[in-house]
């Protein structure tokens, strides 16, 4: 995933590893070294971590939130991430694609199969090409709100603030139809009132 203001057409899974940090430097008119790529810290990763770190750009490991990591892509001024790259599970892969919808940025995505039983499912579903590269308005067709609240302390919301009498959560809001992004504040007692 990368942020906005690129071509669609920049970046492609069926590029190395190495040729998508090169072409994104090209593309930003700066050298790889400049670049940070945020990745899931999982041994299926150890493969690209190695091939990022032959470019010479820097890496951020994170060990969960990968759809706050595809998020901080859409900001680099702000988060220092350029790109988010690796394996994770579709559903996130969507919310991911939420997000960029309402930020702006692009995300690609193919469905990886470990076994029969995960193929004869897609095919239940409706899937038909099992090699499809699912662009993020193939991941999201239509106008979309996404929201996200923090429950524990993360690197885009806090979790949840514990105060005497009070629970306060931070929550963010993004519409793709407008571009708004909203951060609310929820302040809510512990005990009902009379």
């Amino acid at each position: 995933a990368i942020g906005p203001g690129f071509p669609d057409d920049l970046l492609h899974l069926d590029m190395s590893t190495a040729e998508r940090i090169m072409t994104l430097a090209s593309a930003k008119n700066c050298s790889a070294s400049d670049l940070t790529a945020c990745i899931l810290d999982r041994p299926r990763h150890e493969k690209m971590i190695e091939q990022v770190r032959s470019t010479g750009a820097a890496i951020r490991l994170i060990t969960d939130g990968d759809v706050a990591g595809v998020m901080h892509c859409a900001e680099p001024s702000i988060t220092g991430i350029d790109i988010y790259m690796g394996d994770g599970g579709a559903p996130e892969g969507v919310l991911a694609a939420s997000a960029l919808k309402c930020m702006g940025g692009q995300i690609f995505g193919r469905l990886l199969f470990r076994n029969e039983y995960e193929k004869n499912r897609a095919h239940k579903a409706g899937i038909t090409d099992l090699n499809r590269i699912y662009a993020r308005d193939d991941m999201v067709t239509q106008d979309v709100i996404f929201a996200a609240t923090g429950v524990t302390d993360g690197s885009l919301l806090p979790g949840i603030k514990r105060e005497i009498g009070f629970r306060t959560t931070e929550t963010l809001l993004m519409r793709s139809k407008t571009g708004s992004v909203r951060r609310m504040s929820y302040r809510v007692p512990t005990e009902p009132r009379e």
